[in-house]
């Protein structure tokens, strides 16, 4: 008989979790890849410091105030109040905002904690309230939540999800070094938020690694290393012309994911602009209608 796969609050990650993943391999990535944490492009002010009246260090070229969590959290939050005693986000220039006030009024922000004591910056961008499902989304590199905010309201729009994301140690808000250790340690901290601050369920969370994400992402679907071990469905998009991470990768992946679905290889595509191609949000949008629901 075989042994029962890992499980996180009682729930096996492998029946309960879904998991988009944009290659590659998760130990080989991090390998690869040096981390390049930008200079922030955000801050966050806790309630104390807007009543001291402290500003950003930057410009701010649009503010947002963190609105109330639903569920109380298991452990405590830093940030986690709402009206006066939430936190509130400031974008510089650098962000490049493309939306209104509006739209950055759905965008949440808080701190966590890490299990290696890393505080970690946390982002819950509410796209579609009525939606079944929620993106953890774990983002690129040389990036952070203040750069990656606009997209992550495009997408979540276009896909009818709310999106939930985080820094890694050492980038953005979030404190500590960045390593490989600390971002298992970072997707752990962000999923126990999203569950307990936001009540979503694991059924109903869709974990999306981009970049050198699939490395936390991969790690907390299986807890083992690596893919082969993930019964989720598993949609693998890759662009045939990475200049990154080489296509092969994608497809090493896919052949290794016992659940994966009929995988998105984006002609032409690089590294970096696959996003901007149709067929990328076609696919998601029936991996998310069609393909999910009918597991």
């Amino acid at each position: 008989m075989p042994e029962p796969g890992p499980r996180m609050n009682g729930f096996s990650l492998g029946e309960l979790c879904w998991l988009f993943c944009c290659p590659p391999c998760p130990s080989r990535i991090a390998a690869k890849l040096a981390f390049l944490p930008p200079e922030p492009t955000y801050t966050v002010l806790a309630p104390e410091q807007r009543g001291a009246g402290a500003s950003a260090p930057a410009p701010a070229q649009a503010t947002a105030a963190a609105a109330a969590a639903q569920p109380a959290p298991q452990q405590p939050e830093e940030g986690a109040g709402a009206g006066p005693g939430a936190c509130s986000l400031h974008l510089s220039e650098r962000a490049d905002w493309q939306y209104s006030q509006r739209e950055l009024d759905a965008v949440e922000v808080f701190f966590s904690r890490t299990a290696r004591d890393n505080r970690l910056g946390c982002m819950f961008v509410r796209c579609a309230p009525s939606s079944r499902y929620t993106l953890l989304f774990s983002h690129g590199n040389a990036v952070d939540l203040g750069q990656m905010c606009s997209f992550y309201i495009g997408l979540g729009s276009r896909i009818n999800c709310n999106i939930f994301s985080y820094d890694y140690s050492g980038y953005g808000v979030s404190s500590g070094k960045p390593s490989e250790k600390n971002l298992y340690a970072d997707i752990d901290a962000a999923w126990q938020a999203l569950r307990t601050r936001y009540g979503v369920s694991p059924e109903n969370i869709i974990l999306y690694g981009q970049s050198i994400g699939t490395v936390p992402t991969v790690d907390l679907a299986s807890s083992i290393d690596k893919i082969s071990k993930v019964t989720s469905p598993v949609l693998v998009i890759h662009g045939t012309e990475d200049e990154v991470i080489d296509f092969s990768h994608g497809l090493a992946m896919y052949e290794r994911c016992p659940r994966a679905v009929e995988p998105l290889w984006v002609e032409g595509a690089g590294h970096n602009d696959i996003e901007l191609y149709a067929q990328y949000l076609e696919r998601l949008k029936q991996f998310i209608s069609h393909e999910l629901p009918n597991s």
